[in-house]
Parts: structure tokens; C-alpha cells; sequence
């Protein structure tokens, strides 16, 4: 019997890591004009950008404790000895807190992490814990290995807009009205599992210039791990990897470009391009 993993689609991994073994990927729930869609299995990033784009409305709601506690419950019963359990930020979505809940019932077998993050600040710790369980970890290493890489994970992204995240309730009317004040391109960071403006911008180049500078004031010396996630914004992911790839040469472990999910990109809108960095000890 071995340690089994549990995420959710905000993960946003890449698809050739989305079938690992030992890893269930469970999809957001994302509305469409009032119809119910799961991420990854029905819907994506691009189904999210026509639907904006055609002024229809999209929203999005945590995993409902049910259906955690039946795939927790379908895991143990398949011979898994414990699941860990990692989730977009309880800052932003509730499926932390109904992760708890459904774990409560299952007498110390399931541990839940709360990532603390979104998109790959989601899957890069979920990761760690499927890499701590094919060495042999039990539940709570495997679920400090999760703990251990969201200490040392950055996350920056560029949006065109605040609009969309202040729709969702993910930040403050006032921060979107002075953040789209005089034309101001935003640059968010999350900390502590909270989403807030770190920087304004006057062009997208520009923002991606800082997003390219704050990466690398991070990660210092270390050998590191990136992604670059957009959302209908191909040419820019491009650039801003094509300058992180020069500024890490010889320090970078592996990069991605992937654009982001349906639960994600309703939140951020048409244009984000984002930086998550792990760095590596």
C-alpha cells in the first residue's frame, strides 16, 4: 500500500504531468451563463476566452466536500494507505476548507495542504508530494514535502485588467478602480496566499520586463523550476520565457509555457501572462 495524491485542475500542470501515477486531478467546477462545466474534462482556457468575449457571464465555485470525501473514500478503498491532498489557496477558493471537512472522517488518513497558490503555485508542491511518495514517502513526509517547495515558490503575473478579479471577489473594488486608473497595467504577486498589486505598469512589454526582473530578484543564486502561464496571450508567454531562459542560463532545471485552466482564467481575463518559480535547494 502506498501514499496516493489529490489536486484540483487550478494546478494548471502541464499535460504531460497531469497522468502520473499516484495523482488524481479533480476538475473546478466553472459556470457558464448558469450551466455547471468541469475544468479539464468539458471546458478550457479557450472556451473561457469566447465566452468572455461574447459578454456572457463566468463563474466558478470550490470541489463540494461530497465528492472530496467520495474520492477519498475511492482511493483508500483501491488500497491506498493515505492521500495527500493540495489545493488552490483558502484565501481563494473554499476546496481547502472543504477538503477539511471531508478529510475529518477519515481518521488522520488524509492530509490536506493548502497551497497557498494558484496555478503551478498549486502544482509545483503537488509534485513534490508525488516525488517524496515514488521514494518511498509516508503520509506526513509526503505532505511536508508539499509544505517544504511552497516555501520556496514565487508567483507573479501581468494582467490587462483588474476587472476580472475584482468580479470575482478575489481583490477589493477599490484596488481595481486605482489599478485601471490612467490606463495602469497591473503586476500582482501572491503572498501568503493572498492576491495584491505589487507593481503598475504603462505597457504590456513593460510588464513583462518587471514580471522578467521580480523572478529573478527571487531566486537569487538557486537553481530553479518556472512556468510561464497565460491566457490567450501566446506571443507574450514566449517573449517572457525566451528572456527568462538567457537570464537563468545554466541554472534553470526546466521551464514550461502552458495557458492557464477555465477556473483561473475567468478570474484574470484575456491577456495574463504570469511567472511562478520554484527554486530548487
Amino acid at each position: 500500500m502506498t501514499v496516493v495524491v489529490v489536486t484540483d485542475s487550478t494546478s494548471a500542470l502541464p499535460e504531460a504531468l497531469r497522468g502520473v501515477p499516484g495523482l488524481t486531478v479533480l476538475g473546478i467546477p466553472v459556470l457558464i451563463g448558469g450551466v455547471e462545466y468541469r475544468e479539464g474534462d468539458d471546458i478550457g482556457g479557450d472556451e473561457i476566452l469566447r465566452a468572455i468575449r461574447e459578454g456572457q457571464t463566468v463563474t466558478t465555485s470550490g470541489l463540494p466536500p461530497e465528492e472530496l470525501r467520495a474520492t477519498y473514500r475511492r482511493l483508500l478503498d483501491e488500497g491506498a494507505s493515505g492521500v495527500v491532498s493540495v489545493h488552490l489557496s483558502g484565501r481563494l477558493s473554499g476546496t481547502v476548507a472543504a477538503a477539511e471537512a471531508a478529510a475529518a472522517g477519515f481518521e488522520g488518513r488524509v492530509a490536506v495542504v493548502d497551497s497557498l497558490g494558484a496555478g503551478m503555485g498549486v502544482g509545483y508542491p503537488t509534485l513534490a508530494a508525488v516525488g517524496a511518495v515514488e521514494k518511498g514517502a509516508d503520509l506526513l513526509s509526503a505532505a511536508a514535502a508539499a509544505q517544504d517547495v511552497i516555501a520556496r515558490t514565487t508567483t507573479y503575473f501581468y494582467l490587462d485588467t483588474l476587472e476580472f478579479l475584482r468580479r470575482g471577489g478575489r481583490i477589493s473594488t477599490a484596488r481595481a478602480i486605482v489599478g485601471t486608473a490612467l490606463s495602469v497595467k497591473p503586476i500582482l504577486g501572491v503572498e501568503d496566499g493572498r492576491i495584491d498589486v505589487v507593481e503598475k505598469v504603462r505597457t504590456p512589454t513593460r510588464g513583462l520586463q518587471r514580471l522578467a526582473a521580480l523572478a529573478v530578484a527571487d531566486a537569487g543564486d538557486a537553481e530553479v523550476e518556472m512556468t510561464v502561464h497565460h491566457l490567450g496571450a501566446q506571443r507574450r508567454a514566449d517573449a517572457l520565457a525566451g528572456w527568462l531562459r538567457e537570464r537563468f542560463e545554466g541554472r534553470l532545471r526546466r521551464m514550461d509555457v502552458t495557458e492557464v485552466g477555465a477556473a483561473v482564467g475567468a478570474h484574470c481575463g484575456p491577456g495574463l501572462v504570469g511567472v511562478i518559480t520554484r527554486r530548487v535547494p
